[in-house]
Order: structure tokens, then sequence, then C-alpha cells
């Protein structure tokens, strides 16, 4: 690390005149230490936050220049870059402008106030680490000044931000930072609370600053940085033509700072779960039995949302909604209300945030949501008594409600009428007779409006039930001792909040179970926040193939996802994650066999098994392509792809591949290919309009998607001249043309380095 800073100070005393060099007092840079042993860290009560660093000169007062006049007979694309140029040094020298007044207007003033508002210690948690990323960013600026000098002879900045912001010390120090954010906001919030001479000071300072920003909004920046220089660096990339020597350089630092922006994000995600905890915990008893829980270090938060929670009248009026706070965490689910109320001139200074009261909470395996249509069902397997769907009174069991269950019954009672409908026609096609309005046209009339009132029944229980999510949960029992359990409904903002609901709830169970607890100890990462479901999650084992399939091998299992809508109306038509499991498998040298599994109840089962010819070695799912990706790159109808259903393909052990279509589980082939010579399929891997397929004689085949009768266009290249033109392999021993070894395997990439 010290080395890189080095050689960047290096460079910029060579650049720099005598005269320009930084003065003895100008403010020090403090760079890491190379030696091990001063890694150490100290307590808060040192003045200094970190021992690990060397004291380097850096001229406050210097300014980033400006971009020289544009020269003459630049194309658009330089244009444009130059342009984006001058934003990242625009927006660099603002946000360290801001890191500085965050030292300089705050953080200083109030270590040398007399007498303190703000302890020495409480100083160094609320500024902890800004003092470092203002170093890594002035060392960014002394290299950055010598790309805006050069930039028109060089046009390179990719480079620079590989090597700035790729080091671990540069994830380090923002990694603390994120990590304490919410401890100093929570710090500066409890200050304005108790210490009206703290809050006077802030109020002073945000009025004499021109541009009126809150010390908040001065230290959220820190949190926003990458997402800024990513913002630019796709519009510089965008704006780069293939074979530019700043493409490849370019790519890399996006890579690298996605990469730390996504770690960013996660941390400051498990930082703001800890507080939230934190912030339900102060508003719980201290005796209550929950307290004990939250404070026990044994709990950490899953997902947490506000949700409107509804109450309906006993006709199925809605009667009242307000808004909860929802917490679902490892081994218990809480209902809190919200209360926004605060001090007005504090939260236009620092956002105060909610504070909470807890409402009820129930242990998550007594937790069970409810599809409309699921409460009879649940009646007779568990033995209990279901009050009145989110309603206050008792209900007379023969009320008339509105709502998603009085539509799943209207569907019900429809079903019933069209069995009698059909009976009805059956027996009119019996008739000897001839008579008016009583006929088979008539008859086959009235079973297609019923079945057409089905298909509008089902599509308002869609809508209805999108954004309803009913958890039932156990009460007190009634007189009798039998238990009684109470249904809560909330609405959720949209519909895929209520498929996170029930997908978190599900997984959430499941990993209470004894063998999802984890087996090993590392305690280097005892102190670390992890996210939720960090480790794998065991569902069920069950057999791949049907009991008299027990002697046939596994060969590959993909997922194939359905074309449907999110939320069904019946029990088995969750929010839990759809679509079906194709497995397939066999014996060599004998038959083959496929079992498809539905992945739309909470445990797999099988719908449909049919054998093949031969031994499945490998499956592929081929999506439907986009309508605006056909309309786009095919725009005429010869060119266009096919097929327009998307399809499961397999590759069979006697070198045939097989398409079946993936809507449906008839398991209808759509079509049959051979491989060249019927050699064995031992890969499929499906990209953009084509279909890759490595063989036994280690050749790649390529099937085009076009719109013909034979749908596949087979294009036959070894894989020798295929992957590796042009380049020398010395490691890989000479293979004969056309391939003698297997092909096992293809790796199919989203994004290339070399375009060109």
């Amino acid at each position: 690390r010290a080395g890189w800073h080095r050689v960047a100070w290096a460079a910029h005393l060579e650049r720099e005149p005598k005269s320009n060099l930084p003065a003895p007092h100008a403010a020090p840079l403090r760079l890491p230490h190379p030696s091990p042993k001063n890694a150490a860290w100290l307590t808060w009560d040192s003045e200094e936050e970190d021992l690990g660093f060397l004291e380097v000169p850096v001229s406050e007062a210097k300014q980033l220049p400006e971009l020289g006049p544009m020269p003459e007979g630049l194309n658009p694309q330089q244009v444009i870059r130059r342009h984006i140029l001058g934003s990242i040094v625009q927006s660099e020298r603002s946000y360290v402008d801001s890191l500085r007044r965050i030292l300089q207007d705050y953080r200083n003033p109030l270590m040398e106030m007399e007498p303190k508002v703000l302890s020495a210690r409480k100083c160094q948690v609320v500024f902890f680490r800004v003092k470092e990323i203002l170093q890594c960013h002035s060392m960014f600026q002394i290299a950055l000044s010598s790309r805006v000098v050069e930039w028109d002879s060089m046009e390179k900045i990719g480079d620079l931000f590989v090597a700035s912001f790729s080091k671990s010390m540069v994830l380090d120090v923002y990694s603390e930072y994120v990590n304490n954010f919410t401890s100093a906001m929570s710090l500066i919030k409890k200050a304005c609370l108790t210490k009206p001479a703290f809050l006077e000071f802030l109020k002073k300072k945000q009025m004499s600053s021109l541009d009126r920003v809150t010390l908040y909004g001065l230290m959220v920046k820190p949190i926003q940085r990458f997402p800024q220089f990513i913002l630019l660096l796709q519009d510089m990339l965008k704006n780069t033509p293939k074979g530019h020597a700043d493409r490849l350089s370019l790519q890399l630092a996006l890579t690298e700072l996605e990469t730390l922006a996504e770690k960013l994000n996660e941390q400051k995600r498990l930082a703001d779960q800890v507080a939230e905890i934190q912030q339900l915990t102060k508003s719980v008893s201290d005796r209550s039995h929950l307290h004990k829980l939250l404070n026990s270090g044994q709990r950490h938060l899953l997902f947490c949302e506000t949700l409107t929670e509804t109450v309906y009248g006993d006709r199925g009026q809605l009667i009242k909604s307000k808004e909860r706070k929802v917490f679902l965490l490892n081994d218990v689910l809480v209902c809190a209300n919200i209360n926004f109320k605060g001090q007005l001139e504090i939260s236009s200074l620092v956002p105060l945030g909610p504070k909470y009261i807890v409402k009820w909470n129930a242990a998550l395996p007594h937790v069970q949501v409810l599809e409309v249509g699921q409460e009879s069902s649940v009646k007779e397997k568990d033995g209990i008594a279901i009050p009145n769907v989110g309603s206050r009174k008792p209900a007379s069991p023969n009320k008339v409600y509105l709502g998603p269950p009085r539509l799943f019954q209207d569907l019900q009672d429809l079903q019933k009428d069209l069995a009698v409908v059909q009976q009805i026609t059956l027996l009119i096609s019996t008739l000897h007779g001839t008579y008016q309005n009583l006929n088979m046209t008539v008859a086959q009339d009235w079973c297609l409006a019923l079945q057409r009132m089905m298909r509008v029944k089902e599509e308002e229980i869609h809508s209805a039930n999108k954004c309803r999510l009913r958890l039932l949960l156990p009460g007190k029992p009634d007189k009798s001792g039998r238990p009684v359990s109470v249904m809560v409904v909330f609405i959720t903002p949209n519909p895929l909040s209520k498929i996170s609901w029930v997908n978190h709830l599900h997984l959430a169970k499941i990993a209470l179970r004894e063998e999802n607890q984890p087996g090993w100890v590392c305690p280097e990462e005892d102190k670390k926040s992890k996210a939720s479901f960090w480790c794998p999650i065991l569902v069920c084992h069950i057999p791949a193939f049907s009991s008299r399939a027990f002697d046939l091998q596994l060969g590959a299992a993909v997922h194939s996802p359905v074309q449907s809508s999110l939320l069904g109306f019946s029990a088995i038509s969750t929010s839990l994650p759809q679509g079906y499991l194709w497995v397939g498998g066999g014996q060599e040298g004998a038959g083959g066999q496929v079992e498809i599994f539905s992945l739309n109840r909470s445990v797999p089962r099988t719908v449909r098994s049919f054998p093949v010819a031969s031994q499945v070695l490998c499956l592929e799912y081929i999506p439907e392509r986009a309508e605006e990706e056909q309309a786009e790159e095919s725009p005429t109808a010869a060119d266009q792809p096919f097929p327009a259903q998307p399809a499961l393909c397999l590759g069979l052990q006697d070198g045939s591949i097989l398409a079946y279509s993936s809507l449906d589980t008839g398991a209808q082939c759509l079509l049959t290919s051979w491989t060249p010579g019927a050699h064995p399929v031992l890969c499929l891997k499906h990209n953009a309009d084509y279909l890759f397929a490595g063989l036994q004689n280690g050749t790649m085949v390529v099937y085009a998607r076009i719109n013909s009768e034979h749908p596949f266009q087979r294009v036959l290249c070894p894989v020798a001249e295929w992957v590796w033109p042009g380049w020398a392999w010395p490691s890989r021993p000479p293979a004969p043309r056309g391939g003698a070894f297997a092909l096992p395997g293809l790796l199919r990439l989203s994004w290339s380095l070399r375009e060109d």
C-alpha cells in the first residue's frame, strides 16, 4: 500500500516545479506504514484514530487544473469524453471540499471548543475515518491532475481508477466508515436532544454555509460516492470506441468499482438492520420476554418493511387501515406501531427516524401464510378455530363477505355449475327429438359462457390477492381449551413485496430446522455481521427418480420458469418460487429417464415422468426472446428467431438433441436433431440465438435459431479453431483437427474484455 502511494507522490514531485512544493506547514497526509507492528488499533480515548500511518505533506490550497481549450478536429465521441472527464474533475473537487468541511467546520471546532459540548471520544466516534477517506482522495487528485494535463495526448482514465480504488486499504477505510455511520448519526441525534449548545452549533454552521448543507448531508456523501463514479465511467465506456487504448481499463475499473460498491451496500444494509433491532429493543419493556430475546445476541433481522394492516367488518367492508412496521427475525415475527413525532428543528438537521410501540410478536414456527381458499384445509388439518378473517366480530356461518374470500366462493360456485351444465349437455345429447333452445349448440354455449366467467373471476382473485398478505397467528385458547388462531391481513406496497415476505417466511422457518444449523465454527467470523441465509439451506431431500427407477444414474438438472401470473388463487399457487425442475439420467448403453418436479409447493413433487431413447447427459433451458429484441435485431420475418415459446433441450448418450416445450408438462417433443457422427452430447449452452453443444470427440457444434421448417441450422466448427484462434497455448497438448479430447463443459459470459 505504502509503495503505491510513494510512486504516485514521486510522480507528482517530478511534474511540480520547486516553487509549487507543499510548505512545511501544509496539512499532513497520513499513509499506512508498511510495518505490521503498527497495524494495531487504538481505543476511542486516544487522540489519534490509528498509528499505522506515515505523515506525508499535501498542499490543501492546490486545486485540480481545468481542461485546456478543446482542440479542433475532435469527433463527437471525443467531445463527449472531454465533458465526462470535466464532470469527474468537478465532482471530485466538490467531494474533497465536502470532506474538508466536515473536518474544518465541525470536527476541529468541536475538539477545540471550551467548554466542550461533545467529548473528544464522541467526536472520534462521529467523525471516524473521515480523515483517512480524505487522504485517499487527495492522492487520487494528484494522479488525476496529471491525466487532465495529458488528456488530449493520452485520453486514458480507466487505469487510474483501477490503481486508486482496487487497493484493500480503500475498502477497509470505507467499510469502517459505513459500519460506523449509523452509530455516528445516532450519537448526533442523542446530542441534539440532550445538549442545546450542540444543536445551536449545528444550526449556526448550516446557516453560515453558502449551500446550507447540513452535517448529515455532508457525511452521507462518502456513501454515495462510488455510485456516482460508476455512472460517470459507464457514460465514458459507452462513448469509448472498440479498440481504444482506454476501453479495457475502463471495463476493469467498472468491475472494481461495482464490486466495491456492492460490498459497501451490503455492509450498510447489515448495519441498518442492527440499528433497527436496537431501535426496536428500546421500545420494549425491560421485563418482557421479547426484550430478553432481542438482547440475547442470538437474534438478527432478516427482513422488515412498512405494511398496511387492514380490519374488516362482519360484512367484509373495510373498517380501518393503519401502517405497521413488521420485523422478521430469525425465529420471531414482530409487529409494531410507528410514531414519527419528533422535534422539527432537529429533524431538519439529521433524520430522527421513527419510534416503535410493539403491538404483538409470535414465534416463527407458529406463523402460517394463508392464501385465499386455504382456510378450510387448515381447520381440518390442525383442528383449530379461525375467527372471521380480519374482522372485529365473530361471523355467523351464513354471512356473505366481500373481497377475495367471496371471490373464491364465487369461483367454486361457478365450477360446480359448470359440472352440472356438462352433465346436462351429456343428457341433451341422448335426446331423440328436436326441441327449440334445447340442443347441443345451446348447451355448448352455456359451457363456454361459464368458462369465460370463471376466467374473469380468476383474474379478479389474482388482482385482489397479489398484494394481500394473510398471516395466521396463535391466539389465546377458548373456554374449552381449544386452540384459536387469529388472522391478520396486511397490504404490501406491490406484488413483489408479497413475494419477498412469503419467501422470507418460508426460508426462515426452514432455517430453524436442526439439519440447517451450521456444523462448523469460524472464530475469525464471529464478530462479523452475516447476511440473511448466509449459508445454503436444505429444504428437503427426495429421490431423483421414481421407485421403479432407483438403478438410474443422475445426469443433469435444470430449472424451467413458468410463464404465468406471480400469484395464483389457490393453495398451490402461492408466491413461493414457481416453475419446474427437469431431472434427467439413465444407464450407460440403455434407456434414459426424465422426471419433472413442480416447485409451486413448499415441498417439490413429481408431476411428470417419461422415458427417452438414451441416457440423458445434459439439459439446457432456452428462454423466449423478448419482443423488443426480436424487433430490433431481426426486423424481417425470415430472420426472426425461433421458436416463439421457451424450450428445454436434452443432450443424450446416443448423440441426439431433443427439444421439449417448457410451457406445460405434457412432455411433447418439438424436434430431434442428430450430431455429426452421433457422438455423445456432454454439454449444452445457450447464448443469444445459438445453442452450443460439446461432444465426446472434442467437437463443438453450433445451432442457430432461425424461422424455418427445420429450426436448428447446424454449423460445425472444431473447438480448437473456435475457442483459440491465433493464440499460443504451449501447455495444451497438440490435438488433431476435429478434436481428440472430450469437451465436457462450456461457460457463457455476458461480457468480454476484447470486443474487437
